[in-house]
């Protein structure tokens, strides 16, 4: 809620026109698994907590609808899951004896959510600015079941129309993948598939997903697919550290990171460490003993624009107008720890850390 004239106004709902399952372009075979192990990783709430990436975007022709666009991200998606599989998977119970889950690369698929507003692209971003949680309009998350996750969806896309004619493209990811975003250069590749398949000419001019002449009759598809996507209710700083200063063993610069984000923000009740590695994600308590030494060599604090999604064009030479970020559902602190990308220079030799500490 914002008060404009002195007149309190409410920021109008995403009205949702679709949802869909994207599978990626193929069956994937072999089906790849990544390990999930720790004390508890149920328990400390990993499963609750996912990344959010928004990206706003200018029209660019007058004759590109809301639904060819639509349709299109989800043709380019399709085939860019090729190269990351498991964001379609889901998780399933792995060594019962040891608690430990996995997560496998089973082709149940991305959900796809198209949805419009009836403000415009300016309008939506001079609320955004005074009111922090808009922005969970543009998004869609559905915690993953504890008891029975192998349902749940891990990845959700939500492209949004604006009235003036933008569109912004809403990614909701499982923190427990989060890695494979940034450091395979994910969306940057999707984008570059989409922009391939919007200048083969081969390919008829309306993408095969397309419902724009569907009848809707009763309620929306949001009476039926319910989100509670993560608001912005935590801090966050990032950190680039050489790959020497991580480890199994040694935490060290994972805790000065975390204390450097305290000393920002506040304390926080407790941190959860995801190690990201290879094939595997360590999930863990993690516990700050306290640094009685100087400031560690080789950490520097780094910035969301690291991570290059201002690049991302699914238009050619449309770049974002404006890039959010953040971690939602956030009860307590969370530490994450993954290589860089792959296209950064130097990043053989870094480690990124996030971390995210609660209001």
């Amino acid at each position: 809620m914002t008060l404009s004239n002195g007149v309190t106004e409410l920021i109008p709902e995403a009205h949702i026109e679709s949802v869909q399952s994207v599978p990626p372009f193929k069956i994937t075979d072999p089906q790849p698994v990544r390990r999930l192990s720790g004390a508890d990783p149920v328990g400390l709430g990993v499963l609750r907590q996912c990344l959010h990436i928004l990206l706003y975007y200018t029209k660019v022709t007058q004759d590109d609808s809301g639904w060819l666009h639509a349709g299109w991200i989800k043709e380019s998606l399709s085939r860019a899951l090729l190269e990351q599989p498991l964001f379609a998977g889901r998780l399933r119970e792995g060594a019962i004896e040891l608690g430990e889950l996995v997560i496998v690369a089973n082709d149940c698929g991305v959900r796809l959510i198209h949805s419009r507003t009836p403000m415009t692209m300016s309008e939506f971003l001079a609320y955004k600015d005074s009111m922090e949680d808009a922005e969970a309009n543009l998004v869609f998350w559905n915690d993953i079941d504890e008891q029975n996750p192998r349902y749940s969806p891990l990845f959700y896309v939500q492209v949004t129309n604006f009235q003036c004619g933008g569109t912004s493209v809403g990614i909701s990811c499982s923190v427990l993948l989060a890695d494979l975003l940034f450091k395979e250069n994910f969306l940057k590749k999707w984008a570059n598939i989409h922009n391939l398949l919007l200048s083969d000419k081969s390919l008829p001019v309306t993408p095969f997903y397309t419902f724009p002449h569907v009848e809707k009759k009763g309620s929306s598809p949001k009476s039926i697919f319910v989100s509670n996507p993560g608001k912005k209710c935590g801090k966050i700083m990032i950190f680039n550290v050489t790959v020497g200063n991580v480890d199994s063993e040694n935490d060290d610069a994972l805790q000065f990171c975390a204390e450097e984000a305290e000393s920002k923000f506040g304390v926080g009740k407790f941190f959860v460490k995801i190690n990201n590695s290879g094939s595997g994600i360590m999930v863990e308590n993690f516990r700050k003993g306290g640094l009685a030494k100087p400031k560690l060599s080789g950490i520097a604090e780094a910035g969301w624009d690291d991570f290059g999604a201002k690049e991302v064009e699914f238009r050619e030479g449309n770049k974002p107008a404006c890039v959010s970020y953040w971690v939602g559902l956030i009860s307590g602190g969370l530490v994450m720890a993954m290589p860089s990308s792959a296209d950064q220079e130097g990043a053989s030799e870094l480690v990124k850390v996030i971390v995210t500490v609660p209001n």
